[in-house]
């Protein structure tokens, strides 16, 4: 089977202790308290740990009142060599936020809609525009996904055949240059598919007259789901990932049909993206989420990984938001 990394990620060295954080969305003091707890020491502008590495899970940007100071300590450590990070769907909104459409006046592949400016406001405030030139250009260099020493990291879920898709059209057209944001942005074509599950995660639409409201305050007509289960016989509650407020109806037959289930014998693979709350547990016996809420006043989080392919509550560390 083809590798979904690209090749520059096979090269990594590989070991077997790996802390992985969740989403820090600019909160940079739970995160350097959060490192300085597992060990790590300042070196440069980031940490180091003597024999650990970090695994981000993106989502550094956006929300909190420090996104610059997490940018630069996460991407210090990635060029030290101490941590890996992968793309979260707001480094990916960003991108396309800040790439004009060609051709185009004022026009750009993330529209700068009410909405898309209140998401991206803090990191706009704090930023200034070479900075935020600077920023965009690594985000546009992190990997939509990494397999390494025995574990898989994606931002919000795994599933092979869209990462592939995606790094396939990275190879062809660019790293997320304004080819690659055009033919993703083509409603239910295979690469906007593979960038909705890999980076937002696969949803269910709901039937008709049922809607959420997600924990950022938008009306939503669709629902995360449970992508390492079989949803077959649930309700859209009973199936959803995260922690919104979802209608108990019975989930159509054949809706489930384009989501790949994560098989249960695969090795361990970590998200984040959920917002979930409460104490940190695993979502299945090789699933675990590392999100719980950091920039709605709950824990930055992190897995301490090392090398067991059954995972456990009691490898979870967090930091509770000050």
């Amino acid at each position: 089977m083809k590798s979904p990394l690209p090749e520059y990620e096979l090269k990594l060295e590989m070991q077997d202790s790996f802390d992985i954080i969740g989403d820090i969305h600019g909160h940079a003091d739970e995160l350097v308290s959060l490192l300085e707890n597992l060990g790590y020491r300042r070196h440069g502008q980031g940490y180091r740990h003597s024999d650990r590495k970090v695994i981000f899970v993106g989502d550094f940007v956006d929300r909190g009142s420090a996104i610059g100071k997490v940018v630069d300590i996460a991407r210090a450590m990635v060029a030290a060599g101490d941590a890996l990070a992968v793309m979260g769907n707001h480094e990916y909104n960003a991108i396309a936020f800040h790439t004009p459409r060609p051709g185009k006046q004022d026009e750009w592949f993330r529209p700068h809609s009410e909405k898309n400016l209140k998401q991206h406001r803090a990191t706009l405030d704090q930023l200034s525009p070479s900075e935020l030139a600077d920023a965009i250009a690594w985000f546009r260099t992190l990997p939509v996904a990494i397999e390494i020493g025995g574990i898989r990291v994606a931002h919000a879920s795994w599933q092979t055949r869209d990462i592939e898709c995606i790094n396939d059209a990275l190879a062809d057209a660019g790293r997320f240059t304004p080819k690659v944001l055009a033919m993703s942005e083509d409603a239910g074509s295979d690469l906007n598919d593979a960038i909705e599950n890999v980076l937002k995660g696969p949803e269910l639409q709901m039937p008709d007259g049922h809607s959420i409201v997600d924990k950022a305050g938008h009306r939503r007509d669709s629902v995360r789901i449970k992508w390492y289960e079989d949803g077959t016989g649930r309700t859209y509650r009973q199936h959803h990932l995260g922690s919104d407020e979802v209608p108990d109806v019975q989930i159509a037959p054949g809706d489930l049909a384009t989501v790949d289930v994560y098989p249960r014998d695969a090795v361990p693979v970590f998200v984040g993206h959920y917002w979930l709350t409460g104490t940190p547990t695993p979502l299945a016996a090789n699933v675990a989420c590392t999100d719980y809420s950091v920039a709605k006043g709950g824990k930055l989080v992190a897995y301490r990984w090392d090398g067991e392919s059954e995972l456990s509550a009691d490898k979870f560390h967090w930091v509770d938001t000050e």
